[in-house]
């Protein structure tokens, strides 16, 4: 049997743009996407602590060190900038493996988006 767990989390990043005429997505830093285990257009869940709103949506590659998280297309007018984010992929695995497996979980400085 396989189950869906949360493989990499993102917790506490901070909406630097918002683009709403592009056709959707979320911009992340790529030091960001290295240490939290993202790659370049996985399916994302993004959870907005502002206003509590939930969505689905696929990364892109923001310049590396820039700090970027920019929603875009649709996905802009669910937050603002300077909104707390948190980001969760999951992936499918063997249900004796999910028990011992340890998820990539980031806590970035929220003032900069930067690793602590």
């Amino acid at each position: 049997m396989e189950i869906q767990v949360m493989k990499s989390k993102l917790h506490g990043v901070t909406v630097t743009q918002a683009e709403l005429h592009y056709i959707g997505s979320i911009t992340i830093d790529e030091d960001l996407m290295d240490a939290a285990n993202l790659i370049e257009n996985e399916q994302v869940h993004v959870l907005n602590k502002n206003n509590g709103e939930r969505l689905i949506t696929y990364v892109l590659k923001g310049n590396r060190g820039s700090g970027v998280i920019c929603l875009n297309g649709p996905a802009a007018l669910k937050v603002k900038v300077g909104d707390e984010l948190i980001v969760i992929s999951y992936a499918n695995m063997d249900f004796e493996k999910a028990k011992s497996f340890r998820p990539w979980v980031i806590f970035p400085d929220t003032a900069t988006n930067k690793l602590k």
